[in-house]
């Protein structure tokens, strides 16, 4: 039997992914900023002015490529959850027809078996319907 993912799974997964993705961003910042200190740290000893003129647009090029990573990356798991919970909406929709079906059906059996017992017994159910009506009288006389 497949093992359906609830709105909570779907939101705890979801979740998750954010909480990952952001430690990754978090982790890939830290990289650049000791990167940048670096650099920085060796154009204050002014040294290979072109080494390092290089090396600040190689960490330019890294940071974009980094950033443009992981938006695709978070715009890839909100399209699955997005579609997980599509899927989930669906599946509860349709559950929800079809409990709709059982119990009109339900009630249509309720409806002939009551209506039969009346067609049999009309003095007793007049009875019993005017003693519902008195208690329901009374309940609402209380008020």
């Amino acid at each position: 039997m497949a093992h359906n993912p609830t709105a909570d799974d779907i939101k705890r997964d979801a979740r998750s992914a954010a909480n990952e993705a952001h430690g990754d961003l978090k982790d890939g910042a830290r990289k650049i900023a000791d990167d940048v200190r670096d650099t920085a740290r060796e154009l204050s000893d002014n040294s290979g002015a072109a080494r390092l003129k290089e090396r600040g647009a190689a960490l330019a090029d890294d940071a974009v490529e980094t950033g443009k990573y992981y938006a695709e990356r978070a715009r890839e798991t909100g399209q699955e959850y997005a579609d997980r919970a599509r899927l989930e909406a669906e599946r509860l929709y349709e559950a929800g027809q079809q409990k709709a079906t059982e119990v009109a059906h339900y009630a249509e059996e309720r409806y002939d078996e009551v209506s039969e017992m009346v067609r049999r017994n009309p003095a007793q159910a007049l009875g019993i319907a005017a003693g519902v009506g008195f208690l329901v009288g009374l309940l609402i006389s209380r008020r």
